[in-house]
C-alpha cells in the first residue's frame, strides 16, 4: 500500500480588492478556534499572505479529499473572521507595488538576503502530494520513471494565468516564477541513491543552496519522511481536482516501482526536452498541444488519457480507477483551473473572478 500525503498553499486576500493581505497571524490564531483543525496541520509561509497546510498520512483518496475539504473549510471560516479570504489560486491575480511582509525566522530571513526580488514576487501556491516508498533507492527508481510525465501534470494542474492584474499568457504562471530559484524544474536522472545525495550534498556544500530545503525540483525525495514529493502542480480550485492529481500521481508512483521491480529500465529522455515540454505546458496548460518525451507535439488531451492509461491498472490496484478517469474526463470537458478563471474573468470582471476563487476553495464537490 502507497501511503499519501498532501499540502496545499493558499493565498489570504483583502475581501475589498483581492490584493494579498499579510494577515497570517491573524489567521492563524482565529484558527486556533476552530475545533476541526490541529496546530500541526497548519503551516506558515514564505510570506505573510500565504497559509499552508498538511493532510494526515492517507491510504484512500476519500480520506485525502476529506482532509482537504475539512482543512479549507475551517481555515476559511478562520479567514473570514480575520477580515480577508482563503483562496486556492496558483498565483495572485491581483497586487500592490509594495512588497509582502516576509514570515521572520532566520530561514526565510536568509532567504531575502539571497533573492530579495525574488522573495517579493513569491505570491504563488503550489500543491505537494508526497507518496510512500520503501527506501530511497526505490524513491529514486520513481523519481526516474516520473520525469517524462512532469509536463502533464503541469498542464492539468495550471491555475495561475493572472499576474498583477494582468493576463500573463501562460496557464500555470506559478511553475515560470518557480523556476527562477537555483534548483527548480524537472530534475535530473540519477543512477541510483548515493547519486541522488552526493549530487544534492555538493549543491549544499558548494554554496548554490543554503540547505536540502531549497531543492525546488517538481519531484524531489523527502530528507523528513520516506516518501517521493511532487511539487509540480498548482494548488487546485476544487478539492477533488486535488484528488484527482493525488490519485494520478499515486498511480505513477506505483506503476514505477511494478516497473523497478521487474527490471526495465528507465525511459531515456534528455533534460532539454523534458524543461522545453514543462515550459509548454505551463505556457499553454490543456488548451493546445504538449510536447511528449520524444520531443513530438500530441493534444494535451491525448496527453492526459495517455497518462491515465499509463497508470490505469495501478489505479484499479487501488479501487480508484473508475473515479479519476470520471474526474478527468470533467476536467477535460471544464477546462482546468486557468482556463476557468479566464472564463469567470472574462463574463462577470475582476470582483467575479475574486469571488469565484473563493466560493471554489471551500466548495463541496
Amino acid at each position: 500500500m502507497i501511503t499519501l500525503g498532501v499540502e496545499e498553499e493558499y493565498l489570504l486576500l483583502d475581501r475589498a480588492r483581492g490584493f494579498p493581505v499579510s494577515a497570517a497571524e491573524a489567521v492563524c490564531k482565529a484558527a486556533g478556534l476552530q475545533p476541526a483543525l490541529s496546530s500541526t496541520e497548519i503551516h506558515r509561509e514564505l510570506l505573510l499572505a500565504q497559509l499552508e497546510v498538511a493532510t494526515p498520512v492517507c491510504e484512500t483518496l476519500d480520506e485525502v479529499g476529506g482532509h482537504l475539504l475539512r482543512l479549507r473549510h475551517a481555515l476559511g471560516e478562520a479567514a473570514e473572521q480575520a477580515g480577508c479570504r482563503l483562496v486556492a489560486t496558483g498565483a495572485a491575480p491581483y497586487s500592490t507595488d509594495g512588497p509582502i511582509e516576509i514570515t521572520d525566522t532566520p530561514r526565510y530571513r536568509g532567504l531575502y538576503q539571497d533573492a530579495p526580488q525574488l522573495v517579493d514576487e513569491q505570491l504563488i501556491n503550489g500543491m505537494h502530494v508526497h507518496v510512500g516508498v520503501p527506501d530511497r533507492a526505490t524513491g529514486v527508481a520513481v523519481l526516474n520513471r516520473l520525469r517524462p510525465w512532469l509536463p502533464v501534470l503541469v498542464a492539468l494542474s495550471a491555475n495561475s494565468p493572472f499576474w498583477r492584474g494582468r493576463d500573463t499568457g501562460f496557464a500555470s504562471w506559478r511553475t515560470v516564477v518557480f523556476g527562477r530559484w537555483p534548483v527548480s524544474g524537472p530534475p535530473p536522472a540519477f543512477t541510483d541513491a548515493s547519486d541522488y545525495d552526493r549530487r544534492v550534498r555538493a549543491l549544499v556544500t558548494g554554496g548554490a543552496i543554503r540547505d536540502v530545503q531549497q531543492i525546488y525540483w517538481q519531484t524531489r525525495l523527502s530528507e523528513r519522511y520516506p516518501t517521493v514529493e511532487v511539487r509540480a502542480s498548482d494548488v487546485q480550485l476544487r478539492v477533488e481536482e486535488a484528488v484527482m492529481l493525488t490519485g494520478l500521481i499515486r498511480g505513477l508512483a506505483q506503476t514505477a516501482i511494478w516497473k523497478h521491480q521487474a527490471g526495465e529500465p528507465a525511459p531515456r529522455t534528455l533534460p532539454e526536452i523534458v524543461t522545453a515540454a514543462g515550459w509548454h505546458a505551463a505556457r499553454y496548460g490543456l488548451e493546445g498541444s504538449l510536447i511528449t518525451s520524444a520531443g513530438t507535439p500530441v493534444t494535451a488531451r491525448d496527453a492526459a488519457r495517455a497518462l491515465l492509461h499509463h497508470v490505469f491498472p495501478a489505479l484499479a490496484e487501488y479501487g480508484d480507477a473508475s473515479q479519476v478517469a470520471a474526474l478527468v474526463e470533467q476536467m477535460l470537458d471544464d477546462g482546468n483551473g486557468s482556463h476557468r478563471q479566464r472564463r469567470v474573468l472574462k463574463e462577470s470582471g475582476s470582483e467575479g473572478l475574486v469571488r469565484y476563487v473563493a466560493d471554489e476553495t471551500t466548495k463541496e464537490g
